[in-house]
């Protein structure tokens, strides 16, 4: 890690020279949600909630999509194309944000869950009602991302200006990174507002979000642990530390994170993304019931489960202060209600 180099008025300088358009509701709030801490019977839990980020039912997609479609604004573009799960959290705030900025949208969706996925609800749903065209398809995130190229080319040769978004165009995602590095400016003066010395952050991330984090920290030299718990196989430490550096040079600064000082594990995953785990469905309504807050089935309620682990595993001590990233997600629980234990839900009705 970098020593250092920039205080927060400097960092968020040097990044609003970049081009940005406005979409969230920033900044969002930063809650303890001490029922939960007990019921966990672990440290202070705050919650960082970017499930409150304003458009499309909120989400970390929306802060991302701030300097991402600026870019898409500049080079002229008329239309947005890009893609993920069919339930993607990502899919639904960019339908909505394009709606803001007068782009066009279409979407490609890889199917995850098998037939159920064409079950118009949760984030398809919300995709189509924003206006969105969507596909559907049965295919490997390679043969999805050769598609999104495909059609962009198609669309190119029809006198269009597409501007690919992910699948697409995964190789360089600085806007997304930056976007949560200013997100780490925004927490630290809130913890020092607050008075809150946290020893850790939490969140589900195998990629930019994570990265950005990682690179406001070690530009302001922080000491916090950052946490990620990833909601897909793999180790991610490379990806991340690649993409934390990239924008590093896109900001003038480059400095060196290592994949060695990163911490990311998808012990959590289960049997894979986008499925749920009984760890994850005992969160959602351990949050729900403590403290009116929803996670999601793919990313938060995954993340919280291994927060709880580490917690159980002693990991987590009950002197230290952790803030979790809450990134959203909660409109997807309409598509997984019936992998939510429906049949114990059903006997609270009376």
């Amino acid at each position: 890690m970098t020593k250092i180099r920039m205080n927060i008025d400097q960092l968020e300088e040097k990044i609003s020279q970049l081009p940005r358009v406005r979409l969230a509701a920033l900044p969002t709030p930063l809650n303890e949600v001490p029922n939960f801490s007990k019921a966990l019977g672990g440290p202070k839990i705050y919650l960082k909630r970017d499930d409150l980020t304003g458009l499309a039912f909120g989400g970390n997609k929306t802060r991302m999509f701030e300097f991402l479609l600026a870019n898409a604004v500049a080079e002229g573009a008329d239309i947005v194309i890009g893609g993920a799960a069919v339930q993607s959290n990502y899919s639904r705030q960019l339908a909505a944000a394009c709606n803001v900025l007068n782009l066009d949208v279409e979407l490609i969706l890889r199917i995850v869950r098998g037939e159920q996925d064409r079950v118009i609800q949760g984030n398809l749903f919300l995709d189509l009602l924003s206006g969105a065209h969507v596909r559907i398809i049965k295919a490997s995130p390679e043969e999805q991302k050769e598609e999104i190229l495909r059609r962009a080319k198609e669309l190119k040769n029809k006198g269009r200006k597409p501007f690919i978004v992910r699948m697409g165009k995964e190789e360089e995602l600085s806007p997304d990174v930056i976007s949560y590095t200013l997100c780490f400016c925004e927490l630290s003066r809130q913890l020092k507002q607050q008075n809150i010395d946290a020893t850790h952050i939490y969140l589900p991330s195998s990629d930019s979000t994570q990265a950005g984090l990682e690179l406001g920290k070690s530009i302001l030299g922080s000491s916090i642990k950052i946490v990620g718990i990833s909601p897909l196989q793999g180790d991610w430490r490379e990806e991340i530390s690649k993409y934390a550096n990239q924008a590093s040079s896109l900001l003038g600064f480059p400095c060196s994170i290592l994949a060695r000082d990163i911490t990311n594990t998808d012990d959590y995953v289960g049997e894979g993304y986008g499925l749920v785990t009984s760890e994850g469905i005992e969160m959602i309504k351990l949050m729900a019931r403590c403290e009116g807050i929803f996670l999601d089935p793919v990313y938060t309620s995954k993340a919280m489960a291994g927060l709880q682990d580490h917690i159980r595993r002693g990991k987590l001590k009950k002197e230290d202060v952790v803030i979790f990233l809450h990134t959203g997600g909660n409109t997807a629980l309409f598509a997984y209600v019936d992998q939510l234990e429906l049949g114990e839900l059903k006997s609270y009705l009376f």
